[in-house]
């Protein structure tokens, strides 16, 4: 992206005036730049509080509402089931750094197609040629995320697990509730810890004489 970021204002009509060009634009104005790697920065014109993020999540409901939505139920779920969970600020890292993966993957894709084609290649220029030789690469590539995938979620897993664990191991050295000390739990044996001392036997008893 570039090194300046394109100001947008959004004004109390919900209309976006884009300060490079100097105009108003639509949504779709917005979602075209983020296409064109374009860094941009939404800002109320009112209060000036930096808004990107709501405008960025508008363009995808609008998105995932036009028939071709890449979350499912289940996704979605799994995704506000994080919300307030102590692992939410990890799972944010965790998606950003698979989705960084995600479009690597794409990049060698591509160069993959031009070393094929040439370097030009309409499968560069021409976006539906690029879908139609995705949808004929479909099966190899299914295969390929289904299994980077479900190692992906395993460790994941795995990952909370382990610390979910040292968590546990960690508090209970303080004998805090839920967390329980095993130090602290009593022996099953019931006897004293010192015997007691024998009687002595009769014939060293000692006979008293009044």
């Amino acid at each position: 992206m570039s090194e300046e970021k394109r100001i947008i204002k959004k004004y109390p009509n919900r209309r976006l005036y884009d300060t490079a060009t100097s105009c108003y634009i639509t949504l779709e104005d917005v979602k075209q730049l983020v296409l064109e790697n374009t860094d941009i920065l939404v800002e109320d014109a009112k209060t000036h509080e930096d808004i990107t993020r709501s405008v960025l999540l508008q363009i995808i409901l609008e998105e995932e509402s036009g028939g071709a939505p890449m979350f499912s139920y289940d996704v979605l779920t799994q995704i506000i089931r994080f919300y307030g969970h102590a692992m939410q600020g990890l799972m944010g890292n965790y998606l950003e750094k698979n989705l960084q993966l995600f479009t690597q993957m794409q990049n060698r894709l591509q160069d993959q197609a031009k070393s094929v084609y040439g370097g030009d290649s309409p499968l560069s220029a021409n976006s539906n040629m690029w879908n139609d030789f995705m949808k004929f690469q479909g099966p190899a590539i299914q295969n390929m995320m289904t299994s980077y995938l479900e190692q992906s979620t395993n460790m994941f897993v795995e990952m909370q697990q382990q610390l979910q664990d040292r968590t546990r191991n960690l508090w209970s050295g303080f004998g805090f509730q839920g967390f329980p000390n095993p130090q602290s739990q009593p022996t099953s044996s019931s006897q004293p810890s010192t015997p007691p001392a024998a009687e002595p036997p009769p014939e060293t008893r000692k006979r008293t004489t009044r």
